[in-house]
């Protein structure tokens, strides 16, 4: 059978095709039933000579360049706001340095320096999480690539290009007209036509090729006040490594250095505190490079330099002698790509920086927040070890937040980032680079876009007449940012006459309406009930108009949750879905004043729950929490109703 007759007839051919959804517009630019250029030789063509790209054009509402982490984040936020996406990454999978290419943990706020050591993120970085100890309780890394990849075709509105990489940008004035990504697996030009723009691929080519503003290096002490800055600004950004992956052989495992490796001054190194080696199973994050110059234009170089030193690091622990605890182990994986860091940062209306975060600056465009401690490694990496590997100049009491105006561009009308290309300080970048901030941030910058090209506006018009609207958006959809309640006018759960219980163990359930939907320190904002099969109820005293209630669950946000490459790290995790999650439940309308089942939800994975149905009139809604995942009683956050 012909492989497009396969494809025509079956379920399987059927279920085949559905696993590559192109949602937006595509169209042959240069192929007809006349172009020779791709026929097969043995068709009768000979001697042929030319171009071999394929092209075509894709007609999206949002382009977002760069699928690790922040651009899942954006480009499934944007989606499911409504928007037509393609999501265009270089690599065979997702995740960017949080992928099985480069295995950096997916960490968040979690080194607090009070009480609340946890502050997990939540939305769409929280979602895949669970979703991962779900299909991968085997802390697979490369089956986390094909969760994410999942996660992503999944979603109606969004097209995924992997191995395609942005090469040149069209403009019209200062906006960017279209990006053309070649495809090499396929040997396809795709030139994208969108509205709006997102570069969430770290080093920004595309929106440097547009002309964006933006900075590499350190800015000096005087610039912006930053007391840990260096006192004079210079090219220095934090470096690239490697990661790793051991096996214990169960015997003695001899180790040969490849010729390349270049020995580790052992005696120099480990009189930093930070480069000590406390265990042998996942790889040392000291072990990194950097540059003065070009991090970008030097990566081939810094690649092979970053793998030399790796060896070296590795023989003086298989061979010194000094590591008896390594003699059974055996290296299993080792990167071949480095993940990175720092480099281009995109200049926007504003500039975060240290003194942002160490005052802990309020922003009335808040859209993220973060908390990781101010993290700046050493300029020079692994090739300077007089000084400390890291500096962790300072640790947080509490979340900061992240203003919006560090998502766009001062000078690209159309251009919007997230990740650690933001429009930040060196300085600030320390904190803000973390897996779970840009994730955050990510979220923040898709359902923006998506806002602009619905409203036919830019981000600066956004934050100007729209930014109220943008942080309810998040907020409904399980974003947070601190001291900013949820306050939206279309949730007519707000207006209810009363909101009632079956039973009560800890806060109340008029907590669920107060607009903040996790505890915050010192600070309850949710109902307990006492056990399982209980019941909430609302009511008005005028018939309301409903097709959706929407509900958020305790994930217990004070514990980690995320995949380490060392297993032992997950100790005091949950390897799954969170017990306190709830499991099933079932929505009822009070309808001329009968109860009505109008929707349920079995086997819950997420803690924003939406239960949709068809518009009903009611006076009254009852939702029946059946059973957890594991725990004895059900706490809630929050219920809205539409």
């Amino acid at each position: 059978m012909k492989r497009r007759n396969f494809f025509k007839t079956g379920a399987k051919g059927a279920l085949a095709a559905g696993l590559f959804p192109i949602m937006g517009d595509i169209t042959a630019q240069t192929s007809s039933s006349s172009d020779k250029r791709l026929f097969n030789w043995n068709e009768g063509v000979e001697g042929i000579k030319g171009d071999p790209i394929r092209r075509k054009i894709l007609n999206v509402d949002v382009a977002v360049i760069g699928g690790g982490m922040s651009g899942i984040s954006a480009a499934v936020s944007a989606a499911r706001n409504g928007a037509k996406v393609v999501l265009v990454q270089d690599r065979p999978v997702l995740g960017g340095n949080a992928s099985s290419e480069m295995r950096v943990t997916v960490n968040g706020v979690q080194s607090l320096s009070n009480k609340h050591k946890v502050e997990r993120e939540t939305g769409i970085v929280e979602e895949l999480l669970i979703e991962n100890w779900h299909y991968n309780p085997q802390e697979s890394y490369p089956v986390w690539d094909h969760v994410l990849y999942n996660y992503v075709v999944r979603e109606k509105n969004l097209t995924l290009l992997l191995n395609t990489s942005a090469i040149s940008v069209e403009m019209n004035d200062d906006k960017i007209k279209s990006v053309v990504c070649r495809q090499l697996t396929t040997e396809t030009d795709f030139t994208i036509n969108a509205a709006m723009f997102c570069d969430c691929s770290g080093d920004g080519f595309m929106a440097a090729s547009a002309g964006a503003e933006f900075r590499m290096g350190r800015e000096g002490k005087a610039e912006f006040n930053e007391k840990y800055a260096p006192d004079e600004p210079d090219g220095w950004v934090m470096g690239d490594c490697f990661m790793m992956i051991t096996k214990d052989m169960g015997k003695p495992v001899p180790f040969y250095p490849p010729e390349y490796a270049i020995p580790f001054d052992a005696e120099t190194a480990f009189k930093d505190k930070h480069r000590k080696v406390k265990q042998v199973k996942e790889g040392f994050w000291w072990v990194e490079l950097s540059s003065d110059v070009d991090i970008i234009g030097e990566r081939d170089e810094i690649r092979h330099r970053l793998m030399a030193h790796f060896y070296g690091v590795w023989d003086h622990i298989k061979n010194s002698g000094n590591f008896p605890e390594a003699e059974n182990i055996a290296l299993d994986w080792i990167g071949s790509i480095p993940g990175r860091r720092e480099s281009r940062r995109f200049m926007g209306d504003y500039i975060l920086k240290e003194g942002d975060l160490l005052g802990n600056t309020q922003f009335d465009d808040a859209i993220a927040f973060g908390g990781w401690s101010l993290d700046e490694h050493c300029p020079g990496g692994i090739e300077n070890l007089k000084e400390p590997a890291s500096y962790f100049h300072s640790r947080f009491k509490e979340v900061y937040q992240v203003p919006f105006r560090c998502l766009y561009s001062k000078n690209i009308s159309n251009l919007l980032f997230a990740g650690r290309n933001v429009s930040v300080t060196h300085m600030a970048l320390s904190s803000t680079r973390i897996i779970g901030t840009c994730s955050m941030m990510g979220q923040a910058a898709g359902t923006a876009a998506a806002m602009c090209a619905e409203k036919g506006v830019n981000p600066r018009g956004l934050y100007q007449n729209n930014m109220n609207e943008l942080q309810e958006q998040l907020l409904r959809d399980d974003s947070y940012f601190p001291n900013r309640p949820a306050n939206d006018p279309k949730d007519k759960a707000k207006k209810a006459a009363t909101i009632f219980a079956s039973s009560t163990a800890s806060g109340d359930a008029k907590l669920l309406l107060d607009g903040v939907s996790r505890d915050e320190i010192e600070k309850i904002h949710h109902w307990q009930s006492e056990g399982l099969n209980e019941e909430l109820q609302l009511e008005w005293n005028k018939p309301q108009k409903l097709t959706s209630v929407e509900m958020k669950f305790d994930t217990n946000l004070q514990r980690k949750m995320m995949m380490h490459k060392n297993p032992e790290k997950n100790k005091g995790q949950i390897i799954g879905i969170p017990p306190e999650l709830i499991k099933n439940l079932s929505v009822e309308a009070r309808v001329k004043g009968d109860w009505v089942e109008v929707g349920k939800v079995d086997y819950n994975k997420t803690r924003l729950v939406k239960v949709n149905f068809n518009e009903v009139k009611t006076t009254a809604v009852r939702v029946k929490l059946k059973e957890t995942h594991g725990a004895e009683s059900i706490k809630m956050f929050e219920i809205r109703c539409y």
